[in-house]
């Protein structure tokens, strides 16, 4: 069984934000599109609560969970997380996007715990300039890639965030560096989400220019159906994803996910706050697993294209 929405589109992916909190301070970040800091204190979800969340939705047919933050990997009790989840029946995989920072350390053994795939977040290899952007040094997130490949993640994805201040030269760099480490490039439009519409007008740049480059460049073409429809450029010795903008109907039409928030609301959309349904308040007040089931029916319902046109 395969849940659709009103529009006949499959859900395929959960996305959990685990965790508000980031070690970085990245000026871009989306947050995945949940509110900011309000000067509450956030409630967080327990590792018995995330994992019985995540085994509802495989139970519902949602073969494939990505653990999102924050920072995913400033939680003390990740290694316990993955386990738990990794151990449900039914679970085709279970990924995660991670700043890389602190991966180094816990690669191996979150690879032996059950995680498959890591998305690393890299928008630049210049030392000063990654700086600038986070916070971070840009050599832990190089030990974080190393660490990641030498662990057997498959794939190993650099995600790679086009923005006006990084160019073009940074960009054959980072094709030559997944070469050299086996990686996969995937290349992301700035979002205009949790950031000021200064900061959008000044660095947001459209991939047109870089489609047009990898075209003339690539082996051959492959589209994704269940991934928003995106592009996949197989150059010599490398692949390169497109991901464009999720506020466009091509993207709405081919979603095929929905959001765990960091405060367990259940989120139909990215660009969306006024739909959220509350899952842990339920669990933590005693809800049945049918009863979860019913909400997670009730936010697959909500799930609409947020653009159409």
């Amino acid at each position: 069984m395969v849940l659709q929405d009103n529009c006949g589109r499959p859900l395929l992916n959960l996305r959990v934000a685990i965790t508000k909190h980031c070690n970085l301070r990245c000026q871009y970040c989306h947050m995945e599109g949940e509110e900011r800091f309000n000067g509450i204190p956030s409630r967080e979800m327990t590792v018995e609560e995330i994992v019985r969340i995540t085994r509802i939705a495989v139970g519902l047919g949602i073969p494939k969970i990505k653990l999102t933050g924050g920072e995913p990997l400033v939680r003390n009790d990740i290694v316990e997380i993955i386990s738990g989840i990794a151990s449900t029946r039914g679970l085709a995989d279970i990924s995660m996007t991670t700043n890389g920072t602190l991966l180094a350390p816990l690669a191996e053994k979150l690879r032996t715990r059950g995680l498959k795939r890591v998305n690393i977040s890299l928008p630049t290899l210049n030392a000063e300039l990654y700086s600038k952007l986070t916070g971070g040094r840009v050599e832990d997130v190089l030990k974080g890639v190393d660490a990641a490949v030498k662990a057997g993640f498959n794939p190993v994805k650099l995600n790679v965030l086009i923005l006006k201040c990084i160019g073009n030269y940074d960009f054959s760099e980072m094709v030559n560096y997944a070469k050299k480490t086996g990686t996969i490039l995937q290349l992301i439009e700035l979002e205009p989400i949790n950031i000021s519409d200064e900061y959008y007008s000044a660095n947001h740049k459209a991939l047109d220019e870089y489609e047009n480059m990898l075209k003339q460049e690539a082996l051959r073409v492959e589209t994704r159906q269940f991934m928003q429809n995106r592009h996949i450029y197989y150059l010599p010795d490398v692949k390169v994803e497109v991901i464009r903008p999720t506020e466009n109907a091509e993207f709405c039409r081919h979603c095929t996910r929905l959001r765990v928030t960091s405060n367990g609301k259940l989120k139909a959309c990215l660009m969306r706050n006024d739909n959220l349904v509350d899952i842990l308040t339920p669990i933590r007040n005693g809800a049945d697993d049918p009863e979860l089931v019913e909400l997670f029916k009730t936010a697959n319902q909500n799930r609409q294209p947020y653009n159409q046109t």
